[in-house]
């Protein structure tokens, strides 16, 4: 393999029988597995790869989905391992491994952008939840925000370079090779602003102000809407003024508050809900901040309850204008057994006022009862 042309590198090894054993000869270090490589067809396959056997495959493998596969599982384990650490108190550690083949996708992001975007988009906060038997939000919360930011501070440089390799050249095109290289550097421009600094932030704010396509501006938007600089309030200023005629935008800026990671996000929401571009009777507008605000998994299922208390309050309060959206909005709750006590305890009481309360309709009753069981 080493340099003859001659010598076959790939082969597909047949399995038919149970156990079987396969030898590879003249090969100096242990092989790693790539399994079912061009398959087509949806499979779950459980195999035992070391984190360094993942790193190699996310840096190396010729197959584009187990490239990308392996870069997730080993995400996912390093999240996992942390937010059991920081449970404990502990202080979690980091693969310099990953770093080095997030390094290598990001050297090779050209030929192949749209795969760059998404093998270095971490899973979210809700899908790794499922792998844990009991779910503690804001020790999740922070695993996984630090492992962006130890990206971010080992690859920062990467990062910036290929953020600046992707400034659009010309004008808007909507085609697959443009919408990848946006996705990719606004991915980037994520990464960047893990620092929060006033440098990331002016950078986020310059692509607000300069980009000629809502894709760029609203990445650019949510980028601020993290941030606890004031150039957040003036960014959500701007871009409503600019855009509160248009109904659909106006839905992405309520979104974006309502999925914010900040603290003060269930006080924004608040807010919001008494804004002019708010309207309980509206169901695009429902989704966008309040259900928007279900799925933000840290703010939602805050440990003091908070959370629970004010989506049951809006659900119940909608159910007498719409049973239909209300009955959507109370399958924010369907998750809340899967908590620790103290949040079980505030869910519950959540889902019983809403039970208990006088008129409630049959579409929400039927939602909350069985959530109750």
């Amino acid at each position: 393999m080493a340099g003859d042309s001659s010598v076959t590198t790939e082969r597909v090894l047949s399995l038919q029988t149970t156990a079987q054993e396969f030898v590879f000869e003249k090969v100096t270090v242990a092989p790693v597995p790539s399994l079912l490589r061009d398959f087509s067809a949806p499979v779950v396959l459980e195999f035992d790869y070391t984190a360094a056997e993942l790193a190699h495959l996310l840096a190396h493998d010729s197959d584009p989905f187990n490239r990308c596969e392996a870069g997730q599982r080993l995400a996912s384990q390093l999240i996992i391992a942390a937010t059991a650490a920081i449970s404990a108190g502990k202080t979690p550690s980091w693969s310099a491994d990953f770093a080095k083949a997030a390094a290598r996708v990001l050297a090779q992001s050209a030929t192949d952008p749209a795969f760059a975007a998404e093998a270095l988009t971490l899973p979210g906060e809700a899908t790794l939840a499922e792998q844990l038997d009991v779910v503690d939000p804001d020790a999740l919360h922070a695993a996984r925000n630090g492992l962006r930011r130890f990206l971010a501070e080992q690859l920062g440089g990467e990062f910036r370079a290929c953020y600046e390799s992707l400034t659009p050249k010309g004008i808007y095109k909507p085609d697959s090779h443009d919408a990848a290289r946006r996705a990719l550097r606004n991915l980037c421009l994520g990464y960047l602003s893990e620092t929060d600094s006033a440098e990331t932030r002016a950078l986020a704010k310059k692509q607000l102000d300069t980009a000629d396509n809502m894709t760029d501006q609203f990445a650019a938007l949510s980028v601020l809407a993290q941030s606890e600089g004031e150039e957040r309030v003036l960014a959500l200023e701007a871009f409503y003024t600019r855009w509160k005629d248009e109904a659909l935008v106006i839905d992405k800026w309520l979104q974006v508050q309502s999925t914010s990671r900040r603290p003060g996000t269930l006080a924004e929401v608040e807010r919001l809900v008494a804004h002019p571009a708010f309207d309980l009777r509206n169901p695009n507008k429902v989704y966008a901040l309040l259900r928007a605000f279900g799925s933000n998994h840290v703010r939602f299922h805050a440990a003091d309850g908070s959370g629970y208390r004010f989506l049951a309050e809006q659900t119940r309060t909608l159910d007498g204008i719409n049973p239909q959206v209300a009955a959507r909005l109370a399958r924010c709750f369907d998750r809340w057994r899967r908590f620790d006590a103290t949040r079980q305890a505030h869910a519950r009481a959540a889902l019983e006022m809403l039970r208990n309360h006088k008129g409630l309709s049959r579409d929400v009753f039927e939602i909350v009862e069985r959530s109750l069981g």
